[in-house]
């Protein structure tokens, strides 16, 4: 009776001491989880990812800081496609996320390395800094002094990668998703000789929001910008052709935002310019969204693109699955912009 007695004790003991061993694993692994969803929260992206690296089939990623000063840097990540170098310059796509993302979540996002090796494109991907704002947007929206400011760092990167890398720079677009397609926007209406054409998607228009009352409304397609301010600001420089990128479904920047930058872009024409639009066109393909495109033309020669997708919120067209701001469904959002791009590319070439 005592040897069962001491038995069932040893054994009660050692059951014990595995519970206490599976709560304390279990209470670990919870403090773990919660440590990193604050690190997540406090990082402000949304979908965290690895820093991307080169693909099957080459090409290579680096990372660096660059600003105009020493307390006015960002962090950037640059892909070089397989080839590039002194004797073969490339061209380079800026590439900017929207907020709650930063430089890694948005590559894994949008899957540009494998879109920037097959293409032969240099991808710029600077990264907002939660100093600058706290979701990680850019700052394309307030006062004048900040969006000047903002824009000032994108482009001194812009600069410094032109004159340290293979890059063509002659050959420079803007893209981006939310704050960065507006941000993409707003480079093209303060820089417009440097670019040779930008796209926007899901991005508010841009040069609307100048005080935190506006700031709100832009999102909902109102107030518009003063056109005869930006007029002024642009002088007799044209600016780039735009393509535009808008889901029909997006809950939180309104598709009039997408009219209102398309209208932008047409006021901002020449009075001696002669711009068409064009029927609007319906286009599906397989399992894809469909969307809807309308082209303007200046001068003859193509000027606005505005894609509305069918059923599309507040995603990336053709985003990676599981990634937040992605629709996995597409189409690629990336090869729309490029198809606008390119054949401006080639234009200016033959121009030559």
């Amino acid at each position: 009776m005592l040897r069962l007695g001491r038995s069932a004790g040893r054994a009660m003991g050692r059951s014990a001491g595995h519970a206490s061993r599976i709560a304390s694993d279990a209470l670990a692994a919870q403090a773990e989880y919660a440590a990193e969803a604050t690190r997540q929260a406090l990082d402000a992206v949304a979908s965290p990812a690895p820093p991307p690296s080169a693909c099957e089939g080459g090409g290579l990623w680096h990372e660096a800081r660059w600003g105009p000063g020493p307390f006015a840097t960002r962090r950037y990540r640059l892909y070089l496609p397989p080839g590039a170098g002194p004797e073969h310059r490339v061209p380079l796509l800026l590439l900017l996320h929207g907020c709650q993302q930063d430089s890694a979540s948005f590559a894994a996002c949008s899957h540009v390395s494998a879109f920037a090796r097959q293409k032969g494109v240099a991808v710029l991907m600077p990264e907002q800094a939660l100093e600058a704002n706290p979701q990680r947007c850019w700052n394309w929206f307030g006062v004048e002094h900040l969006v000047a400011a903002e824009s000032a760092i994108l482009m001194s990167i812009v600069d410094h990668v032109s004159s340290t890398a293979p890059v063509r720079d002659d050959a420079l677009f803007a893209f981006g998703m939310s704050a960065g397609g507006a941000m993409s926007m707003t480079l093209a209406l303060r820089y417009p000789q440097r670019f040779v054409a930008v796209g926007s998607h899901s991005g508010a228009v841009a040069d609307s929001g100048h005080n935190l009352r506006q700031d709100g409304q832009v999102l909902h397609g109102r107030p518009g910008p003063d056109v005869e301010l930006v007029h002024r600001r642009l002088g007799r420089h044209p600016l780039p052709p735009l393509v535009l990128i808008q889901g029909d479904c997006d809950p939180f920047v309104a598709p009039a935002n997408a009219q209102a930058a398309a209208h932008l872009w047409i006021g901002l024409c020449h009075a001696s310019d002669r711009v068409r639009g064009m029927e609007p066109t319906e286009v599906a393909r397989g399992g894809r969204h469909a969307f809807v495109r309308t082209d303007w033309r200046r001068n003859g020669d193509p000027y606005v693109r505005l894609l509305v997708i069918r059923g599309l919120g507040h995603a990336w067209s053709g985003g990676a699955a599981g990634q937040a701001y992605a629709d996995a469904l597409g189409p690629d959002a990336l090869r729309l912009a490029w198809s606008w791009f390119a054949p401006e590319l080639r234009r200016r070439q033959a121009a030559r």
